[in-house]
């Protein structure tokens, strides 16, 4: 059933590209919160909520089209074993979709905006893998079926849908078994559409070893998917990524890569020196967009110049 709003086709219909937000944890370490973690961000959304309304907000003066909500890692599971109950977590998931919601409303009452579309609140579905807290969303092969993941999925992505999201971001997925698990929820709720995108190991297949054509073919045919692609991968496999989704779907393809550092899981901690920021990542999404990518944004460690430098390329469009 296609879904009876897609907001993501309705302002590429009008828009050559839109531009997702970068990297909230890196945002959020900067003005003091200490994320090292098991629950990451969603700590913040129970702790501090108005510093990421504040970033929401930062991202949208720098240029994005969509924010990225703050409940990549907020899971019922996680927040009920640190002890709280269960309505407790489904009301801070909902405050994930309120907070970039408030944010985004703050900044079109703004200025001006003439000539960008009303920027979308995409609400995030991270994968089992961020639950574990393992780093294991980069490797998949969990010990968990897709009967599991349903089951696992469908509380939060019924509550971040009763939120008012306009869409759902399904990403960091690192197992095509994990997408078909996250489609089949997401027919549970036909007026809703959403994007899913995957961690990739090199330039063809995705962290748990399926070449990315092959799921990008099976994503073409759910019509509630409204883009697809690859996110939290390294900058140097996005251009062949890109060219195996290109030749096997025709719905629209979003990238959001990391910074170029690489994340020890075991420390936490990140390793390596990433691109500079803000022009040398425009110059990546010019490249990106010419393979095709109509979403781009930024992943871990990209920061609001980064947002700032893809808006300053999509003005030259």
């Amino acid at each position: 059933m296609t879904p009876a709003t897609n907001p993501i086709a309705d302002a590429l219909a009008a828009h050559p590209l839109l531009i997702v937000d970068g990297a909230l944890a890196t945002e959020l370490e900067a003005r003091g919160c200490d994320l090292n973690d098991s629950l990451w961000s969603a700590r913040v959304l129970a702790e501090s909520p108005e510093l990421i309304r504040q970033v929401h907000l930062d991202y949208f003066r720098a240029g994005a089209d969509i924010a990225i909500t703050s409940s990549y890692q907020a899971t019922i599971e996680g927040y009920m074993a640190r002890g709280m109950s269960e309505s407790k977590a489904l009301e801070l998931i909902t405050r994930s979709v309120r907070l970039a919601a408030q944010a985004r409303d703050d900044f079109w009452g703004e200025a001006n905006h003439e000539g960008r579309p009303k920027p979308l609140v995409a609400a995030s579905v991270g994968p089992y893998g961020a639950y574990l807290a393992d780093g294991s969303e980069y490797r998949g092969h969990y010990n968990i079926d897709e009967a599991g993941l349903v089951a696992f999925h469908r509380a939060r992505m019924a509550a971040l849908v009763a939120a008012g999201a306009d869409v759902l971001a399904c990403e960091t997925m690192p197992s095509l078994t994990e997408a078909k698990a996250l489609v089949t929820v997401l027919r549970e709720f036909p007026d809703m559409s959403a994007w899913i995108t995957f961690t990739a190991q090199d330039g063809e297949h995705i962290s748990e070893g399926t070449p990315i054509a092959e799921c990008a073919r099976w994503l073409n045919d759910q019509p509630q998917i409204a883009a697809l692609g690859v996110n939290c991968t390294a900058l140097e496999h996005i251009p062949s990524l890109l060219e195996q989704m290109a030749n096997a779907t025709d719905k629209p393809l979003i990238v959001y890569p990391n910074s170029g550092e690489t994340y020890d899981a075991t420390s936490r901690t990140w390793q390596g020196c990433g691109i500079s920021h803000g022009a040398g990542f425009g110059e990546q999404a010019a490249q990106w967009y010419a393979r095709g990518a109509r979403l781009i944004g930024g992943c871990c460690r990209t920061t609001p110049e980064d947002i700032r430098a893809i808006a300053a390329f999509r003005a030259e469009l």
